[in-house]
């Protein structure tokens, strides 16, 4: 029997298969993780999991690059591929339409879901997102420039969370060895190549598409966040016509992990709307 949480079910999406968590039933959320090292579904979503699926339908894949889906050879990681993924994956998995949660590199790929697939997306949750240019932060240069240790993974946390007290050295521990899993940094050091601004870019929807989007949307994002700042979120809420924003103070980029209640509780009142 399968001892690791993270791996969860698995689908054929296109030429590879995706693993992923289905909990629940009603409405249809799909969650999509951020972009950092050793990141899974899992890692992004799990304390949320327990909260929404009473209500709701939650899926949480792991996008192509991340988690434990499959790495094909050869395969060139963008936008693109992880849009087409996230159809693929809605098609296999027979659902019209969901709302979409998405977290950081996950808000960008929900971004371009809803300028690409308007008729696939009911309702949009933007959460730390990017999906707008900005100057790269330090923050996020860190994150996509980590190279494999404890000590990196312990700083990275430390960027993450405004709250000491959740990034202990055991959550430390588990990330770390998370990102030593097989293929994980191979792929993750290949998807964000310096000079880093690029994969900013590479993420941001053109800002006339963006003002296209009709979708009713609520913006999230932690006052101290220090991979991507506040700021994308206020210019998220100038181009989105039906937006909401919520900002937490006392917050870094981790809003799900450190208002896990909070953001729960945002996200379903958000729904019932």
């Amino acid at each position: 029997m399968n001892q690791r949480p993270e791996i969860a079910n698995s689908i054929k999406t296109g030429s590879f298969n995706t693993n992923y968590h289905d909990i629940g039933e009603g409405r249809t959320i799909i969650m999509l993780h951020g972009s950092g090292p050793g990141v899974s579904a899992w890692a992004n979503w799990n304390k949320v999991f327990p909260l929404l699926s009473p209500k709701y339908r939650v899926l949480a894949p792991d996008m192509v690059g991340f988690g434990y889906t499959d790495r094909p050879e050869g395969i060139v990681y963008g936008m693109d591929i992880w849009v087409k993924q996230t159809i693929d994956f809605m098609d296999a998995l027979h659902v019209e339409k969901a709302d979409l949660v998405g977290n950081s590199f996950g808000g960008a790929l929900a971004l371009a879901m809803a300028v690409k697939y308007p008729e696939r997306v009911n309702k949009l949750i933007l959460m730390g997102s990017m999906g707008v240019s900005f100057p790269l932060t330090y923050g996020l240069d860190r994150v996509w420039g980590y190279t494999p240790s404890f000590e990196n993974m312990k700083e990275l946390l430390d960027i993450f969370a405004y709250n000491r007290n959740i990034v202990n050295d055991d959550l430390a521990q588990m990330r770390y060895e998370s990102s030593m899993q097989p293929g994980f940094q191979e792929s993750f050091s290949s998807m964000f190549p310096a000079p880093r601004q690029q994969g900013v870019e590479g993420m941001a929807s053109n800002e006339v598409y963006i003002r296209s989007i009709k979708n009713e949307t609520m913006i999230i994002h932690g006052r101290e966040d220090r991979v991507i700042p506040v700021e994308t979120s206020l210019k998220l809420m100038k181009l989105i016509e039906n937006a909401q924003l919520h900002i937490f103070g006392k917050c870094g980029h981790w809003t799900q992990i450190e208002r896990t209640q909070e953001f729960s509780d945002l996200v379903d009142n958000f729904l019932k709307e």
